[in-house]
This record gives C-alpha cells, structure tokens and sequence, in this order.
C-alpha cells in the first residue's frame, strides 16, 4: 500500500494543538530510556503509525537536533509540533512531553525542601546511578567523537581545564576552541542533501527569533552582573547558558548545571548528585533535572516558581532554535565546514562529562571498594544492553541497603 503524502493537508496545518499535547503527554508519560529511546518512541508514533512525515524526513530532522545545542528529542518534539499545529502545536508538544517528569522532579525538590528525609541507601543508590550513567555516556561517546588522538587531546585538555577552573564561564570557553580547532583542523564534512522538514515559518519570526538566541545568550550574563547573585535573574541566566551550550546530549548538561548551581554555593553537591540519579528513572525528558535544581537551590524565587523558572530558561534556546534554524537549515547544511566544526564541538564535550563523572559524581558516591565494584556492575549491565537505565535505580538502592552503603 502506498504511503499518504507527508503533505497532505491533514498533515501539517494550524488547529490541532489540542491533538498534538494529547500524544505528547502520552508520551511523556510512557517514553523511558533516555534521548536515544525517545527517538525511537517518536519514530514509532508519527512516522510509522500517524504517517506525519516521510522517514528520510524524520532522519533529517533528527540529524538538524542533533547539531544544535539543546536536548535533541525535546527539539525534535518542538519541531513535530511546530511542522502539525504552528507556534502553538510546538508549545503544545513540549508541555505536553516535559510536563510529567517536571511535576515528579519539582515534587522531590519541594519534599526535601519540607524536611522530608529519605533514607540514606536511597540516596546513596541514586548517586551511584548517576555515576554509572555518566561513565556509560562518557564510554559511548569517547568511542564515538574521540576517535583521533587530536579529538582525544582535545577531549582531555577540556576536562583538565574545567578541574582547574571549574566556573560558569569555562564550558563556555572550551566548547568555542573546540569548535575553532575543528573547523581549523578537521577534514571539511560533505553536505547532507536528505530532505528537509518543511514548516511554516515566516521569515520575519525566524529571524526574530535567531537574534533573540544571540541576544539572550550574551545579555542575561550582563543582567545577572548587574543584579545580586542569587537573584532571579541571576538563576535565569545561569540556566539558559547551560540549555544553549549543551552539545552531544542530555548527559553532558550536567557538567553545565554542576557549574551553576553547585559552584556558587546554590546546592549541595550530595543533593545535585542524588537528584541526578533521580532524574534517570521518571520518563521525558533529562533536562527536567532542571526543574528540581530550580526549586531546590537557595537562590531566586525557589519552590514551584523556581522550578518552572529554571525549565523555562533551560528550554528556551531550544524552542528559539527549532523556530530560528529551520526555515534555513536547507542552507546551512550544505557549509563542509560545519561538520568539521561539530568534530572539535564533540570531542570538547567528552572532556566536558568525563570532568563532571570524576567531580562531583566520584568523589561524591564512591567511598568505598563496594561502590566502584557496584558502579562496575552497573557499567557491564549498560554496555550489554540488557539493562535498562530505569532498572538500574531499584538494583542499586537495594545493593545500597543490603551493604549498608550511606
């Protein structure tokens, strides 16, 4: 049976924002596994079953996210519903996937907040979580962006610099060199011809929008300058920086979010490590943590306020992007020198998450000769493939509770 047409016009048109939120909170109610797994979740749900768009399409939009900085199964969501509904579809999408796990990770914030103490194997085990899903994205990435002893160089210098200076401004820093290196070193990236997501943008809200990206990026750091440090603007800042400068995937925000929040004294590193691991076992999307950090730390307005500010900023650049990028992304593609950029992008990032798994996540969780064997455990149970991240929490809590590990 032939394939309905992508285009048909039930297939993109505004009005249907309603139908959109409704599959994504499905969606996000259901989706675990992480950014790669909610691709494939998407995969299934609008190119196999509801027949939205093409499968060269969705491969094309995929390979768009995954260059631009920002969580690529959110933006690939936004994208979706940008492509079905307008503006509104993509509003719709995010809130739609967000929602679930952001209400779950602002509730655990706001219990700990309120005395609430959970046992120490509990927390204890989410620690361990985040270091044994930390060392895995450091593993799988290494082998995938450090493939060179330049990409390994470069991915090690970025890790030694963020040790010896481990403030807001560093990530920021490296990924520019990194990106600058590549494009200066690497071998010129041939461009991709698959075909593009067609959306209805106008070119005047693209436009807008691209400025409003490099506008917000370089003005909330003067603003949070200009304000006290622990002002709401300050918070702002510090998560939009971390949500426009996030390369390679959901994991490396955490090197971004330990600098904001842990360095300046916001949060305790054993309360950002703990709802890190947390963090691994609620579906949706990864930069949720967000919102748990958000209503936790002890700066801005805190609580439930604190926390929907902290996901708004830390997912503005993304929606910014997907409204910006894609109108012209049939453009930029076909620049070789992007690909070589991305090259020295990548290979910073490595360095960037294997920084943040040595401090705070190890010196953090692993105490004892039991910790690195159970971290060991939890690594050859990823690698395999026949553990699911979620599984993990529960396996490890126990181990935690059962060796009296605290």
């Amino acid at each position: 049976m032939t394939r309905p047409d992508s285009t048909r016009p039930d297939a993109i048109g505004p009005g249907r924002a309603g139908e959109v939120f409704r599959i994504f909170l499905q969606l996000g109610l259901t989706s675990f596994g992480g950014p790669i797994a909610h691709l494939a979740y998407f995969r299934e749900a609008f190119v196999v079953r509801r027949r939205w768009l093409e499968e060269a399409e969705y491969a094309g939009l995929v390979a768009l996210c995954q260059v631009l900085p920002g969580p690529a199964s959110s933006q690939v969501g936004m994208a979706l519903g940008l492509r079905r509904a307008g503006l509104t579809g993509a509003l719709a999408a995010w809130l739609g996937f967000t929602l679930p796990s952001a209400l779950l990770m602002i509730g655990l914030a706001l219990g700990l907040a309120h005395g609430a103490v959970p046992p120490p194997a509990l927390v204890h085990g989410l620690k361990l979580v985040a270091v044994v899903v930390v060392a895995h994205a450091v593993w799988s990435m290494g082998r995938a962006f450090c493939r060179s002893a330049a990409t390994g160089l470069m991915a090690g210098l970025a890790a030694a610099a963020l040790w010896l200076r481990p403030e807001a401004w560093m990530p920021v820093v490296v990924l520019v060199l990194g990106g600058l290196l590549g494009a200066g070193l690497g071998r010129p990236a041939q461009a991709s011809f698959d075909p593009v997501l067609q959306v209805r943008v106008a070119p005047g809200l693209a436009r807008a929008a691209r400025w409003g990206f490099l506008c917000l990026l370089a003005g909330l750091p003067l603003a949070a300058a200009l304000a006290p440090h622990d002002s709401a603007v300050a918070v702002m800042a510090a998560f939009y920086r971390a949500g426009a400068l996030v390369f390679g995937g959901g994991h490396v925000v955490l090197p971004l979010l330990d600098v904001a929040v842990v360095a300046p004294g916001w949060m305790e590193a054993d309360r950002f490590t703990a709802g890190y691991g947390a963090a691994q076992v609620v579906p949706g999307p990864l930069f949720t943590f967000a919102g748990y950090l958000g209503a936790g730390i002890q700066a801005g307005p805190g609580g439930w306020m604190g926390g929907v500010l902290a996901l708004v900023a830390i997912f503005l650049p993304s929606a910014l992007l997907v409204i910006g990028v894609m109108p012209v992304w049939a453009r930029l593609r076909r620049w070789p020198v992007l690909g070589a950029a991305m090259t020295g992008f990548n290979a910073v990032v490595v360095g960037l998450l294997l920084a943040a798994l040595v401090d705070p996540l190890w010196t953090g969780a692993v105490r004892h000769g039991s910790d690195a064997a159970l971290v060991l455990a939890g690594c050859l149970a990823l690698v395999s493939g026949r553990c699911p991240v979620w599984a993990l929490v529960p396996a490890l809590v126990v181990a935690s509770w059962l060796l009296g590990l605290h």
